[in-house]
């Protein structure tokens, strides 16, 4: 062996060396999330929750705001002023200087409201109010996305269960078609026959890809909701099962109406429409105010006083003004707020007649979704039977292709409508609760794991 044989040999080893002690990087990791984790994650990364925080933010900074107006207002100045020529005045023919060419002035005062038609008090209530109407406000949106995240998980579990059909499925076509190239090889079925088998296989196999992509899909929408990458990889527990829901319609109302964040936003409205009605009537009173002045004045920035004036002084006054002819402005003002209290009482109304249509639709809504899971159920053993006697008929030749088939078929969709029944109720109650306003993790009944469905 040569020299640059042996170099290249050696390069050979040295890299392979490199390859074997060089670390593989591992995948990343597929994140596995119970329910009450995917809530507590999206809660965390809502934008829209976030949005809802500030609110409550900016209207208790607008609350105090409004208390600062019960309390003293300081005030103080500087100014500077130069006249043209010295200030004097004539007596008898003599002019007499008065005053100074430059002219310095620092002044501090305080005010104190005392009386303002209680215009003062009902503004801080207002804003009081407005404060309780946007954390209500940010409850209501809390709920909203609870229910997006339930949502968006019980899809998943839904689009899973539709996929291990649709794989079940494809492997017993595959056996039918098995069985019929077994038959077909040794002249017991003609050539349409096996045709058949394997359009139907290839049909299946469509509908698995299909339910692969529904999968993907629905993780996507979830990743989605809570602020993750599309394409992030994501598992979640199966809880996929069926749990009897207690309470009547009457209940379900009664909670709504108790707990329903949007009518407590709604009644705060109604009381702050009040407080602007009395808020608006303030201005048929005077307001009064104290005044206390202190100032210094001088002819240098030092304001130290000049030969024609001390150089400090001050006062207290007690200020009471009222506008008490303003051409009805006053009256139609207080008009506008009465209206606008009507409008709110006719929400109120308007509001607790939706959210009673609400619950009552989800509240059916589960109780169908809850008859199809006993239905289907039931369904599946027959459908399991059916498919299983075709099967040994077929093996016999005292059924057809077809027959298997269909037999295949209709098991297939009967597993199909229970998974959909299953998910379906599932994210009945979920929508129940959020018409009842109940938070996670308080529920009707528990999201657990638990075994699944068929």
């Amino acid at each position: 062996m040569g020299i640059v044989q042996r170099r290249i040999v050696r390069m050979l080893c040295f890299f392979l060396f490199l390859v074997l002690v060089t670390p593989v990087s591992a995948e990343e990791p597929v994140l596995k999330l119970t329910l009450k984790e995917s809530i507590e994650l999206a809660r965390r990364q809502s934008v829209v929750i976030h949005s809802a925080t500030e609110g409550v933010a900016a209207a208790e900074s607008g609350r105090k705001v409004a208390r600062a107006d019960f309390l003293p207002v300081f005030n103080t100045s500087y100014d500077y002023t130069r006249l043209n020529k010295e200030p004097e005045m004539e007596i008898l023919g003599h002019k007499y200087v008065t005053g100074t060419r430059d002219n310095y002035t620092w002044s501090m005062s305080v005010t104190q409201p005392v009386f303002a038609g209680g215009k003062i008090l009902r503004n801080y209530e207002i804003s009081d109010l407005a404060a309780q109407i946007a954390r209500t406000d940010e409850d209501t949106t809390v709920q909203n996305i609870d229910q997006e995240v339930k949502e968006a998980y019980f899809d998943i579990l839904k689009a899973e269960r539709m996929l291990a059909v649709a794989l079940q499925s494809v492997e017993q076509l595959k056996n039918h078609r098995d069985t019929a190239q077994s038959f077909y090889d040794v002249g017991i079925i003609p050539k349409n026959d096996l045709l058949y088998a394997e359009v139907q296989l290839a049909s299946g196999q469509r509908n698995l890809v299909k339910a692969e992509n529904g999968v993907a899909v629905a993780k996507a929408r979830f990743n989605t909701v809570l602020r993750r990458p599309v394409t992030a990889s994501v598992e979640v527990e199966d809880i996929l099962t069926y749990r009897p829901m207690g309470g009547s319609l009457e209940e379900c109302l009664q909670t709504a109406l108790e707990r329903r964040p949007e009518i407590r936003s709604t009644s705060l409205g109604i009381r702050q429409a009040e407080k602007g009605v009395a808020l608006a009537k303030g201005d048929y009173y005077p307001s009064v105010s104290l005044v206390g002045n202190y100032s210094r004045a001088g002819d240098t920035p030092s304001v130290s006083g000049s030969p024609y004036e001390e150089k400090d002084s001050w006062y207290v006054a007690a200020v009471a003004s009222w506008n008490f002819w303003e051409w009805g402005r006053t009256r139609y003002n207080v008009d506008v707020r009465k209206s606008r209290l009507v409008q709110a009482q006719d929400g109120m109304v308007n509001l607790t007649d939706m959210i009673s249509l609400d619950v009552k639709y989800a509240y059916l809504y589960v109780r169908e979704a809850e008859k199809q899971i006993f239905v289907t159920e039931k369904a599946i053993e027959q459908a399991e039977e059916n498919f299983r006697i075709n099967r040994e008929r077929y093996k016999e030749q005292v059924a057809t292709s077809t027959d298997v088939i269909d037999a295949e078929t209709l098991l297939t969709q009967t597993k199909s409508d229970y998974s959909n029944a299953l998910s379906d109720y599932s994210i009945a109650i979920a929508r129940l609760e959020r018409s009842m306003g109940i938070v996670y993790p308080d529920s009707i009944f528990t999201f657990v794991a638990g075994k699944g469905g068929n």
